[in-house]
């Protein structure tokens, strides 16, 4: 009897083996397959098999946030907040799937739950793109004196400069600001509905200042001279 519960062990042990075994070559072939889906520029296929990854590695598969990524890149808003809102169950204070979930949820138009994410962001990274925003989300929401206060603590963060936004000048064209003159900008739009007026000249003087061509600030400008 002990010689035959030895040996049942021994080939429970040799079938745990071959399923692992089983279990890698399954995992390596799809790992191959998204990278030649890749590289053929084929994200069905690679989101196909990430879900298999996803089903063979388990719950913290770190596929999951691969997918997040492919469903941002393809503009599948729906798809990678779902994603990211999952990954965050694990992670919490994951900044990368906090922002795809932020920005995903602002592309939705669902701006009262994007201006939660990105506070909830802001509060991690202290990054000024972060930063800037949560306050261009918190005065679309009306919420001034929350922009205001959100607004002139970015305006101390360093920033090396190199961030750009895009703002629409009209319904055919668009301009490339940089950040740093986008901060100030939208600072003097928040102080003009708190009728600041005085502190908003200012604020769209320094987005002048540091990109001259800004047409929005000096449109602000000329209407405030």
């Amino acid at each position: 009897m002990k010689k035959l519960y030895v040996s049942f062990v021994i080939g429970l042990f040799g079938l745990t083996v071959v399923a692992q075994s089983g279990n890698d070559e399954a995992i390596a072939l799809e790992k191959e397959v998204i990278r030649t889906a890749k590289t053929m520029g084929d994200p069905n296929v690679a989101t196909y098999s990430m879900y298999k990854l996803i089903a063979l590695e388990g719950t913290n598969s770190t596929y999951k946030d691969s997918l997040a990524f492919v469903y941002f890149s393809s503009r599948k808003y729906a798809s990678c907040f779902l994603m990211a809102d999952e990954v965050l169950k694990r992670n919490p204070k994951d900044q990368a799937m906090l922002e795809l979930k932020a920005v995903s949820l602002e592309s939705l138009g669902a701006l009262d739950k994007s201006m939660d994410a990105f506070k909830e962001l802001f509060a991690l990274s202290n990054n000024n793109y972060h930063g800037y925003t949560l306050a261009k989300l918190q005065l679309a929401m009306k919420k001034y004196d929350d922009a205001y206060a959100t607004i002139k603590k970015v305006e101390g963060l360093n920033d090396p400069g190199n961030i750009k936004v895009t703002f629409s000048i009209n319904q055919n064209h668009t301009q490339q600001i940089e950040l740093l003159a986008a901060i100030p900008y939208v600072k003097g739009l928040i102080e003009e509905e708190l009728k600041k007026n005085p502190e908003a000249k200012l604020s769209f003087e320094k987005a002048l200042r540091i990109q001259p061509e800004f047409v929005l600030a000096k449109e602000k400008l000329d209407k405030l001279n």
